[in-house]
């Protein structure tokens, strides 16, 4: 699993901490860092919410074109 530098980037443009984040889509912090450095797969409702609170879309946070 390669690292999410878009999720990672996406954060940052709101100005929002790993804690912050987790925070608003009900996860901990230890979460949202792993799915940063592509430790771990969240299921398909976490990565909706995480879209939902960044305003972004699934295709670019989590699914990149060389998956496709």
């Amino acid at each position: 699993m390669a690292k999410n530098l878009a999720l990672k980037a996406a954060r940052a443009e709101m100005d929002m901490t790993q804690g912050e984040l987790a925070q608003r889509v009900g996860v901990s912090r230890q979460t949202i860092n792993a799915i940063e450095k592509g430790e771990y797969n969240p299921t398909i409702r976490l990565c909706r919410q995480i879209c939902r609170v960044l305003g972004k879309s699934l295709d670019q946070l989590f699914w990149t074109e060389e998956e496709v």
